[in-house]
């Protein structure tokens, strides 16, 4: 008696839990992306030092898709010369579309001060 009460109460504690990460109204996603640690400025990284580390990220795919449409509108220039690419940036955080390559998102942190910082650069 006392296992078929532990074994329904585990299910019924374990449907509880699944019900409330089916339910979140903004659940948390799995991404594609990359990242580096790096000591000096995007366009000539060095390894990071202990005065100097900075954190760039890059999302690729759907994940990037997703920001990129949440940060409208687009800028009136891209860095890019292929016909239909786009751009959108807020802050830091910039995102690209290229019909080529798809949907791109890069952001950073500067590690020691824990500021927000660019993770791309044009």
């Amino acid at each position: 008696m006392k296992k078929t009460l532990v074994i329904i109460g585990a299910t019924v504690l374990l449907s509880a839990y699944a019900s409330e990460q089916v339910q979140r109204p903004a659940p948390y996603r799995q991404f594609k992306g990359d990242y580096t640690i790096y000591s000096g400025d995007l366009d000539d990284q060095q390894a990071p030092t202990g005065n100097d580390r900075k954190l760039s990220f890059i999302i690729e795919g759907q994940a990037a898709k997703n920001i990129f449409n949440a940060m409208p509108p687009d800028d009136k220039e891209t860095c890019s010369g292929e016909k239909g690419a786009r751009s959108r940036r807020k802050g830091n955080v910039w995102c690209t579309f290229n019909p080529g390559n798809g949907y791109t998102c890069y952001f950073g942190f500067d590690l020691k001060t824990g500021k927000s910082i660019a993770g791309g650069i044009c």
